[in-house]
């Protein structure tokens, strides 16, 4: 990696010695222009259009910021999502200081320096104080800016903890569908893009036992509040991009490659509505890549709330399994009693409860369709 970018770094060097060179060349080449004796038509009109359109500009961009102010986000409700602000506001300061002062004096010198009969301009052809300055100032601030958003990405998109609450999220033509690990061990089971089919959206494999208790929710997502929860992204068909602007959460979901995002919320719904005095403000989950013609409708409500509603709102959830009691018989038969645990005995068939006897125990499979 580091050969690479040494490299790369050659590469500009020797085409800015180029550059360098051919400028000179031109400089010198460049005959001094003769003198003017006559004012240019219409000199001091354009000189003064110069200081209207910069006064004109600035009263514009302060009315529109003022105008655009209530429609800002209000503040993150998630711990990195107030980090990546500060960010944000930081960098914009940073570079709007220097851009309102080059842009101030391009307008102000045009006005300021028009021409006028007698005044001679003043040329040289370098300045190597003046060079260092604006290489050497402008470098470090760019370092700056790059190494902390850098630190603060890498952060964002290192490992989650442990105790994370893990969600799947999968985004395809024209709607998410969440997967939860359940409420026993809070564990994903696998899944096998052919095994997609029009109940099992996402290819659940249900030869992982950890996929018995997975449950789906079409409608909204659910989370917890003060503890980190971890996104599983997925795509199902093409190009789709999981965005919650309150919580400043983006990623894409890209077919093939699932993604991640952890974040922490720590701000339930109910805490935002009490805030912004809105009691019928929902979070939402919305995708910004377009994906079809359907993208426009492309969304979901997020509901963040305390740690035992959300819990007791797991519990009443219908597994997967639960909801399609027929895709027992793709359960291997060694796993069966297992993975009818929880299911009324009105699902099981003879068939399954004669396989799981034989290869569990008649015990296990009793107590299981009682």
């Amino acid at each position: 990696m580091y050969f690479i970018i040494a490299i790369v770094a050659l590469v500009f060097v020797v085409l800015t010695g180029i550059v360098v060179s051919r400028l000179q060349g031109v400089l010198k080449s460049v005959k001094r222009p003769e003198s003017i004796d006559a004012v240019p038509e219409g000199n001091s009109w354009n000189g003064a259009m110069f200081i209207v359109i910069l006064v004109a500009a600035v009263i514009g961009i302060t009315w529109s910021y003022l105008h655009a102010r209530e429609h800002f986000l209000p503040v993150a409700s998630s711990i990195h999502g107030r980090r990546t602000d500060d960010l944000f506001w930081f960098s914009m300061g940073i570079l709007t200081i220097p851009f309102a002062f080059v842009n101030f004096l391009i307008f102000f010198f045009a006005w300021k320096y028009q021409y006028k009969k007698g005044n001679k301009a003043s040329f040289y052809p370098d300045n190597h104080k003046l060079e260092l300055i604006w290489t050497i100032i402008p470098a470090i601030v760019m370092a700056m800016l790059v190494f902390t958003g850098w630190k603060a990405w890498s952060d964002i998109t290192s490992d989650a903890p442990s105790d994370a609450e893990v969600i799947e999220i999968t985004g395809k033509q024209f709607n998410w569908i969440v997967r939860y690990g359940g409420v026993s061990d809070n564990k994903l089971g696998n899944y096998n893009y052919k095994l997609i089919d029009a109940q099992n959206e996402v290819g659940i494999d249900l030869s992982d036992e950890n996929s018995f208790d997975d449950f789906m929710n079409p409608t909204e997502m659910h989370i917890p509040v003060n503890r980190p929860v971890l996104l599983r992204i997925r795509a199902r068909d093409v190009l789709h991009s999981v965005f919650i602007p309150h919580m400043r959460v983006k990623m894409d979901a890209v077919p093939g490659m699932p993604t991640k995002f952890w974040f922490v919320p720590d701000k339930t719904t109910a805490q935002m509505r009490a805030e912004l005095n809105d009691p019928n403000f929902k979070y939402e989950i919305a995708c910004t890549e377009v994906c079809g013609q359907g993208h426009f409708s492309m969304k979901m409500n997020l509901v963040v709330e305390d740690e035992a509603s959300y819990k007791k709102w797991c519990a009443e959830q219908t597994t997967f399994l639960q909801t399609y009691p027929e895709y027992l018989a793709k359960v291997p038969d060694n796993l069966k009693a297992k993975a009818m645990k929880g299911l009324p005995a009105e699902t099981t068939t003879p068939a399954d409860s004669a396989k799981t006897a034989s290869a569990g125990g008649g015990i296990g499979t009793s107590a299981a369709l009682r």
